[in-house]
């Protein structure tokens, strides 16, 4: 991925170990289209880059810090003591750069505890260790609902929350069905055929969910990979840059891990998240529900992997098409009776 114009300069203080208090033995510096993360030591600092997308805006150095402080904010339900706070990158007047210097700020970096190595479900699912683990998953998966269950109701209109859903579906299908991915368009097309008829005739089970107060401000991005078992359990990354993207139902949101759960090879996980949220919650959200959420993350994970073929700087776009593909292969669609 390549580097955002004027960040050079911090970027490659960041990456010596000397920067940092401590300092750390080394530096490992991992990059995403959105930032740069530079782990040291038992700390981690965090970097977003100066990028624009389609709901994201880090354009302005205001806007970073705005992201920043979100970022913190957000997280500290559901990864107390990870989020340590945000800090700067101050120019001294020597000329040098330092984090938390006196001198004027350049960037701002969110600070972080950081967490064990493998300890995340995405990396326990692969190393298969899920049921020598399953203990600590379902002690996450209650931090998770115990979240939930606290979230007040969101105050959505249902006609709302159906043209949303509505119009993701159709976003998906005009993206997809680009000849350059290559994907199959027939099973595109029943696919979004099936969800765009189960939303017109299950209207009344959505807005029920409305009515129900189970819209909230959820997590907005649940991944294995951000789910950590460090001995009280820690669910990170809580998207900070569109609010629109977190206020969902849990059924939703639920619907996505339990796909990624068995995307990694490991079904059952999923199914111990929803069983805690049921206990937890009183909520047993209906099967169709759960159905058509599944169906449609997985379109919208499609999406996602088609478009880093876009990309001329992604290594190894063919994982991407792979992943693409897998995702539509998935799910079947939605039976409307």
């Amino acid at each position: 991925m390549s580097g955002t114009p004027g960040h050079e300069p911090i970027v490659a203080f960041l990456r010596r170990p000397e920067a940092y208090p401590g300092p750390p033995a080394e530096v490992t510096v991992v990059e995403t289209h959105m930032s740069w993360v530079f782990l040291a030591g038992e700390q981690v600092y965090k970097l977003k880059k100066a990028v624009r997308h389609e709901g994201l805006d880090f354009s302005t150095p205001e806007r970073r810090r705005f992201n920043c402080l979100e970022e913190v904010r957000l997280n500290q339900a559901l990864a107390p003591g990870v989020y340590l706070g945000v800090v700067s990158v101050t120019r001294e007047p020597g000329g040098g750069l330092a984090i938390g210097g006196q001198g004027t700020p350049e960037e701002c970096l969110v600070h972080m505890r950081r967490l064990p190595s493998g300890r995340d479900l995405e990396a326990i699912i692969r190393a298969g260790r899920t049921q020598a683990d399953e203990p600590e998953i379902r002690k996450a998966a209650r931090h998770l609902a115990r979240f939930y269950k606290a979230a007040p109701p969101e105050p959505v209109e249902a006609r709302v929350v159906r043209a949303r859903l509505d119009a993701g579906v159709r976003a998906d299908l005009d993206a997809l069905s680009a000849q350059r991915y290559g994907l199959p368009t027939d099973r595109l097309e029943a696919l979004v055929e099936g969800q765009l008829a189960f939303l017109a005739r299950h209207g009344p089970l959505f807005d029920g969910r409305v009515k129900a107060g189970r819209i909230v401000d959820g997590h907005g991005d649940l991944r294995p990979e951000h789910i950590w078992l460090d001995g009280e359990p820690a669910i990170i990354d809580r998207l900070e840059f569109d609010r629109a993207l977190r206020v969902l139902d849990p059924a939703d949101e639920l619907a996505f891990l339990g796909l990624e759960c068995e995307r990694l090879g490991a079904p059952p996980v999923g199914g111990w998240f929803l069983e805690a949220y049921t206990e937890e919650t009183g909520d047993d959200p209906p099967a169709p529900l759960l159905l058509f959420y599944r169906v449609y993350r997985a379109l919208r994970r499609a999406t996602i992997s088609a478009r880093h073929l876009d990309d001329p700087t992604v290594a190894d776009p063919a994982r991407f098409a792979a992943r693409a593909r897998r995702y539509l292969e998935m799910v079947e669609p939605v039976p409307l009776d």
